[in-house]
C-alpha cells in the first residue's frame, strides 16, 4: 500500500527518533509497501544521505521528500504541520498516514474521516506525564503550564479515540492509556527493533579474566542512571568500561565526566561521545557486561523501549539492568538478563561483579539474549505493523 510516514525531524538525525524512524520506514518498504517519508532537510553544511548514515542499503520502496522550513521554531513547527497535512490530503491519497507526532496526528484526527487517509498514530509516552516530568528528565527543560498540559490531555484523548490505528511500543504504556480513556479497537503493542546480520552465530567466549569491560550505549541524561554506573564501578576496582553516546551540546557527558573524576576512576572509563549509529554494536562487542541502569521515573517504568536494549540483545553479551515493568516485558531475571533494583549503585555492581566471575552464568545470559533478538528485529516490527495498518485500512473502508 502507499504509506505516508509524518515525522518532523531532520534526517538524519543523530538521535535514536530518527533511527527509529528510518528503520521502520526501511523495513516496512522491504515488506512491498511504498513509503513516503516526510521530514526536514538535513542541517549540516554538505547535506548527508540518511540511508548511508544509518548503514542501510537503498531500497526501490522508500522515498524521503522534504519540507522546506525556516525562522524562529514555532514558524517552522507550522512550516511542517501544513505541509503535512497538505501531503495526506492532496491526490493520489496515501492508502494509510502512519506518524509518532503527537501534535501531526491529533491535526489530522480533527478531519472528518471521509475528508482524510486512515491514521495509524504510534504512541512513545503519554505526553502530559512526560511534560510535567520535563524538568527534571533533562537540565535545560522548562515547567509546562496548566495550559499546555490540558491541552496535550485533549490531544491524546482524540488520537485515542479517532485514529484508526494505535500502537503502544510498551504494554504498560497501553494499560495506562485503557485506564485513562478506556478500551478501544486497534490498539496493539509493537516493541522497537535491531537490526541483525544475515548470517550470525553466537561466538562470543565469555568475560576476559583480567579487567572486564562494562558497557553502555545512550543517552547521558540523569534518569538513564549512568550516574549509578559510575558510582557502582567505583566498588568494582578491576573493572572498567566504555560510556557510548553524549550529545556535545548537552551538558550530561562533562557532568558525568566530572563525575568519574571526582570517584577516581581515571583511565578506566573511556567516554566516547556521540559516535555513528554504524560503530555501536563494534563498540559493544568489545565488551563483557552491557548495562542498562533506568531509574524509576514514570518514563523507564511505563514508556521506555530503548533501541540500546535491542541492541544489547542482538551484541550476545550478558545484560544487567534495572528492575522496571516496561523493561521486564523483554528481560527476564536469570534468564537473559540479570536485573536490579533501580537507582541502586550497590546492587548493581554486586550483579556486575557475579557476571565477571561467573564464566557459565555470563555464557548463559549471553546465549540466551542472542537467541532472544530474533524476536526483535526490524523485519519483525514491521511483520506487526504490517497487521495494524491493514485493519486500520479496513476500518474506515
Amino acid at each position: 500500500m502507499d504509506l505516508l510516514y509524518l515525522a518532523d525531524i531532520r534526517l538524519p538525525l543523530e538521535r535514536a527518533n530518527g533511527l527509529q524512524t528510518i528503520s521502520t520506514c526501511h523495513a516496512l518498504a522491504a515488506r512491498g509497501h511504498r513509503v513516503t517519508l516526510l521530514v526536514r532537510p538535513d542541517t549540516a553544511p554538505e547535506a548527508r544521505d540518511p540511508l548511508a548514515f544509518y548503514g542501510l542499503p537503498p531500497i526501490d520502496g522508500l522515498t524521503i521528500a522534504r519540507v522546506a522550513v525556516g525562522g524562529p521554531a514555532p514558524l517552522r513547527r507550522a512550516q511542517y504541520l501544513a505541509a503535512s497535512i497538505r501531503r495526506s490530503l492532496a491526490a493520489p491519497r496515501p492508502a494509510v498516514v502512519f506518524t509518532r507526532d503527537l501534535g501531526v496526528a491529533a491535526l489530522l484526527a480533527r478531519l472528518p474521516r471521509t475528508r482524510r487517509p486512515p491514521l495509524v498514530y504510534e504512541s512513545h509516552n503519554y505526553a502530559p506525564v512526560v511534560s510535567a516530568l520535563m524538568p527534571t528528565l533533562h537540565a535545560r527543560a522548562v515547567s509546562a503550564s496548566a495550559a499546555k498540559l490540558a491541552r496535550l490531555e485533549r490531544r491524546e484523548r482524540r488520537v485515542w479515540s479517532l485514529a484508526e490505528g494505535y500502537v503502544t511500543l510498551t504494554a504498560a504504556h497501553a494499560e495506562e492509556l485503557t485506564e485513562r480513556f478506556g478500551p478501544r479497537p486497534g490498539a496493539a503493542v509493537v516493541p522497537d527493533g535491531a537490526r541483525l546480520a544475515a548470517a550470525r552465530r553466537f561466538t562470543w567466549t565469555g568475560p576476559r579474566a583480567a579487567r572486564p569491560v562494562v558497557a553502555y550505549a545512550g543517552h547521558l541524561y540523569p534518569w538513564k542512571g549512568v550516574d549509578v554506573l559510575i558510582e557502582a564501578l567505583a566498588a568494582l576496582p578491576d573493572v572498567d568500561a566504555c560510556i557510548i553516546g553524549g550529545h556535545p551540546r548537552e551538558p550530561d557527558l562533562a557532568r558525568l565526566t566530572a563525575l568519574a573524576a571526582t570517584r577516581g576512576l581515571g583511565p578506566r572509563v573511556r567516554f566516547t561521545g556521540l559516535v555513528p549509529p554504524g560503530e555501536v554494536a563494534g563498540l559493544l562487542d568489545g565488551a563483557d557486561v552491557l548495562v542498562l541502569p533506568n531509574t524509576a521515573t514514570e518514563v523507564s517504568a511505563r514508556y521506555t523501549s530503548p533501541l540500546k536494549l535491542f541492541e544489547y540483545l542482538a551484541a550476545g553479551r550478558p545484560i544487567v539492568a534495572s528492575r522496571l515493568p516496561a523493561l521486564e516485558e523483554v528481560l527476564v531475571h536469570e534468564e537473559n538478563a540479570l536485573l536490579v533494583a533501580p537507582g541502586d549503585a550497590a546492587a548493581l555492581a554486586a550483579a556486575i561483579d557475579r557476571v565477571t566471575r561467573d564464566p557459565p552464568l555470563a555464557l548463559r545470559l549471553a546465549r540466551r539474549a542472542f537467541t532472544d533478538a530474533e524476536r526483535f528485529t526490524w523485519a519483525r516490527r514491521a511483520e506487526r505493523l504490517d497487521a495494524i495498518l491493514a485493519r486500520a485500512v479496513g476500518r474506515s473502508a
